[in-house]
Parts: C-alpha cells; structure tokens; sequence
C-alpha cells in the first residue's frame, strides 16, 4: 500500500522550518507586516463565514445548548480540576512554578480565530463554534482571575480589557453580521467557491503557525530550560491536550452529538488562547521573576494544539467533504 502524504502536513512542518531559519519576519517590529495580514486574513474569513450562514441556520445552531454547556464546561472547569489533581504531588517550591504554569493555562479561555477556521477545515458546526469561541474570552475574564486567585495571593484583576472587546468586535463579529447581512445576495457565490475558501482559511492559518513559531523560536523559550526538563514538559503537554480531546470526544459521543457538534465541541473545547494568557499574565503574575517558566507551557501548548489540530481539521475535512 502506497503511504499518501498530507500536503497541508507538509506545509505545516514547512513553515515551522522557515520560522526556525527565518524567525525575523514573523516579529512585531518586522518589515513585513505580518500581524496586519493575518488580522486582515480573519476577518475575511470570518466575512465568507457569514456568506455561508443563513440567518436561520445561525439561530438554530445557537440554540444548541447542550454543546455550549460542554465547550464552555472542558474551557472553564474540566480543564483546571484535571491539572488540579496534581497538586498535592508538590514537593517543593520549583514544583509549586510549574504546577502553577499548568493550572494557569488549564483556566485560560479558548482561542476565537483558529478556533473557528479548524472547524470550518473539518466541516464542523461553523455557527456554534463561533458563538463559543467568542463568549469564551469574555467568561474568560472573570473566570481565570477568580481560579489564579485561589492560588496566587497578590494577584490584581483591575486591567482594563476594551482593547480587547473592541478587537473581538471589529474583526470577528462584525465581519459575520456582515456577511450574514449579505448572504441572500452573494451567498451563492461562497457555497460555488467552497474549495478555494478552504484553500484560505488554510493558508490563513499556516500564517498564524509560522508568527507563532516564530516568535517562539527568536524569544529563546526553548533555551531557558534543559532539553531534558523541555521534553518532560513537552510531553505534560501533550497528554493534558490528548486527555481533553478524548474525554470531550467521550462527552459528546453520551450526549448523542452529530459528527458537526462533536468537531465542534473536541476542537473549541481543549484550545488554550496565547493572546488572552499573555494579557492575563500581566495582570496576575506582575513582575514575577518566574514569569517566563508561567508562560512556557502555554507556549508549547499552544504551537501543540495548532499543528495537531490543524492536522485533524485536514483530515476531518476530506473525510467529511460532501
């Protein structure tokens, strides 16, 4: 049997390569201005979104309250009483910063826009994903500060979030209303191109795997620990992300899910967002010396999560074509 290679597989480990050789342009002072062509990528993306949505359809996938309440659920809850059961195994300070990296990204919200662009990839409940990926961020904000307070005593939950809001609504929301606005019009031509937007969301994503490489590799997270401490945490990583994708998949095969609610829930339920933990990291941990070793399992979570869904999203997708 001949072994079938996935090209986007490749594309993503291509990328990974290029921001390991090439890490410059993917940094916020680069010449190229990467942030503005990936914010711009999404919100297109989001706008052929709304193209595809009916109004009506929208309506009824967000009365789906059974895969909200287990995405939000695996977000807010499932997620940091699993890292919880690890805690009375701490035996000494060091310990006690790792744990505690753990369980700051066990109670972070979801991502929104690879959230959403992997269920589209996978032929997911596109409307529900949206609706959960965005409302996560807003739990999010009084939700994590009240779980890190349990464990961090300085903490201060004061920051002021409206740039976030405003940058929620501006290239998320706004573009569906916008094109479920438009979709009596030009929803036609968004169902007659469906390939080629694929072919853009996935392309929009690579570019969101390479900033993230990037900017991971010219930071030198991965040399502030040993190889051998990298890989352990590596692979706590990695069994924390298999353990939430197999219990939600679990989950949602009980509640009798369809196969579009059960990507739904598997993918929006066991992402963790860099942007909203790098903020929140600011607000909780202030300048703590050991801010670094916080942020490094959220680091390599997230790059984990984007190259193993991504992977699964392509697969799904062609599994589900049609």
């Amino acid at each position: 049997m001949k072994l079938k290679i996935d090209r986007f597989v490749l594309s993503v480990i291509g990328v990974i390569g290029l921001a390991y050789l090439f890490p410059q342009w993917g940094l916020p002072d680069s010449n190229i201005p990467i942030d503005t062509i990936s914010a711009i990528g999404i919100s297109l993306i989001f706008f052929f979104y709304g193209l595809k949505l009916s109004p009506s359809k929208l309506k009824d996938g967000l009365k789906n309250w059974k895969l909200h309440l287990l995405v939000q659920t695996s977000t807010f809850f499932i997620f940091p009483l699993l890292v919880l059961l690890f805690r009375p195994l701490i035996q000494n300070g060091e310990q006690e910063i790792i744990w505690l990296a753990f369980f700051f990204l066990a109670a972070l919200p979801s991502t929104v826009s690879s959230s959403v662009v992997m269920v589209s990839i996978a032929k997911g409940n596109i409307p529900a994903a949206i609706f959960n990926a965005s409302i996560s961020g807003i739990i999010g904000v009084v939700l994590t500060p009240l779980w890190m307070g349990l464990f961090v005593k300085n903490g201060q939950t004061d920051f002021n979030f409206t740039n976030i809001y405003v940058k929620l609504i501006v290239q998320i929301i706004l573009p569906v209303l916008i094109g479920v606005t438009l979709q009596r019009f030009w929803g036609v031509y968004a169902q007659k191109y469906s390939k080629q937007l694929t072919l853009f969301d996935k392309s929009v994503i690579l570019l969101i795997i390479y900033k993230s490489f990037a900017r991971s590799f010219e930071g030198n997270i991965f040399e502030t620990i040993s190889i051998t401490d990298l890989l352990l945490l590596f692979v706590a990583v990695l069994a924390l992300f298999s353990a939430l994708y197999l219990l939600t998949g679990f989950l949602a095969k009980k509640l009798k899910f369809n196969t579009e609610d059960r990507i739904t829930a598997q993918f929006c339920g066991t992402k963790k967002s860099l942007v909203h933990g790098t903020v929140f990291a600011k607000i909780i941990f202030g300048n703590m010396s050991s801010i670094g070793i916080i942020l490094l399992p959220l680091m390599l979570f997230h790059a984990l999560q984007l190259l193993i869904i991504s992977v699964l999203a392509s697969k799904m997708g062609v599994k589900n074509q049609g």
